[in-house]
């Protein structure tokens, strides 16, 4: 096997640490086509559907991808920016945020990318453009707060798949979930209690996660804690009663079960228990997305106005929001404790070259290596 390595390495290559923030994926345009590809590659991983690979094949292949391209094309359709998907924008502004605030205090140390567990920019595109720049240190960030096998598990397999290949691995730290980290309950506190301010509070707050299947609960994943973990965090920083809040679980797909309570048929529930205003806010997304913009800023809000509800409130994700920029970077910054700066001096890069000529003459004359 040939083991990928740097083109053009030099000795004296200035080193670095690199910070990798990575969401879920994106299509790469709003056409079938496209969703065709990113639905095959994301429905293909066995972290995300643990069926017998035979099976799910026949019936990723058989069905879904012969249906669900053209319906999720016209859903992205109807929220697609000139710049691209809303989880792209917003991905990017957040590394760009995080890359700012690191360099004020690193300089050209520390450098930030982000990639797409599925999709483009993809996890190996970027880590190849991270060790051309220098990257001998590692931080990887999946931006997803609660820890679930298919979402922060599956991230560490794409990036362990394309260590496997390098011929040389940097120092790596793998930052797997946060679900309670106080800056993090912090910048969503703030974040809704602007909310509040500028649009009013209605009767009851929603927090709405993406779903998982039951059976991922019941064979040890700790999602559905974590998520409730969150919420009572959250719940308590903003002083709201066990009445004043409700958790529930989105975005689910196929038959079988999976966590509950739902979040569509909660909310088309409440108005006839006497609740006719909701906020929903979405704790798990670090970024607005399909799941948030269409899904619950128009679907559920249709199915709840259907009901009988009087008042829908959406607040956004906290996208690259300030409080969560500083969020993002006080944790990254607790996990690179410990690593010292790389020692770039002219004269230190001069040296490091000088000593590797002299060990390749010692052992190699005469050969230009």
């Amino acid at each position: 096997m040939q083991y990928k390595g740097s083109e053009n390495f030099r000795h004296n290559q200035p080193e670095r640490i690199g910070v990798l923030v990575t969401n879920l994926g994106t299509p790469d345009a709003p056409t079938p086509s496209a969703l065709r590809r990113y639905l095959a590659e994301f429905l293909s991983d066995p972290r995300v559907v643990e069926l017998p690979r035979p099976l799910w094949w026949l019936i990723l292949h058989g069905i879904i991808l012969r249906i669900r391209p053209k319906r999720s094309a016209a859903a992205y359709a109807g929220i697609w920016q000139p710049e691209g998907s809303p989880l792209l924008i917003h991905t990017a502004k957040q590394a760009e945020g995080i890359q700012e605030a690191l360099k004020k205090k690193y300089g050209q140390d520390v450098v930030v990318g982000f990639a797409m567990r599925y999709g483009n920019p993809s996890i190996s595109r970027v880590l190849d453009e991270m060790q051309h720049q220098g990257v001998r240190k590692l931080v990887v960030l999946p931006l997803y707060p609660q820890y679930s096998a298919s979402t922060s598990a599956s991230t560490f397999d794409a990036v362990a798949r394309d260590f496997s290949k390098r011929r040389w691995l940097p120092d790596l730290r793998f930052i797997s979930h946060y679900p309670d980290y106080p800056p993090y309950i912090e910048a969503m506190a703030r974040h809704i209690e602007n909310h509040w301010a500028d649009h009013g509070r209605n009767q009851k707050l929603v927090l709405s996660y993406h779903g998982v299947p039951l059976k991922y609960l019941t064979k040890g994943d700790p999602y559905h804690c974590e998520c409730h973990k969150t919420s009572r965090l959250l719940a308590e920083r903003l002083g709201l009663a066990k009445d004043d809040y409700i958790t529930t679980f989105q975005s689910r797909f196929g038959k079988e079960e999976w966590l509950k309570p739902y979040t569509d048929e909660t909310l088309q529930a409440l108005p006839g228990k006497g609740v006719k205003s909701v906020d929903v806010f979405c704790p798990g997304f670090s970024s607005d997305c399909l799941e948030t913009v269409e899904e619950i800023d128009e679907e559920n809000r249709e199915y709840f106005m259907e009901a009988g509800g009087e008042g829908f409130s959406y607040i956004t994700a906290l996208n690259a929001t300030p409080g969560h920029i500083e969020a993002l970077v006080q944790l990254i910054d607790e996990n690179l404790k410990g690593w010292r700066l790389p020692d770039n001096r002219p004269e230190t890069l001069a040296d490091r070259q000088k000593l590797a000529d002299e060990q390749k003459s010692a052992v190699y004359p005469g050969r230009n290596l």
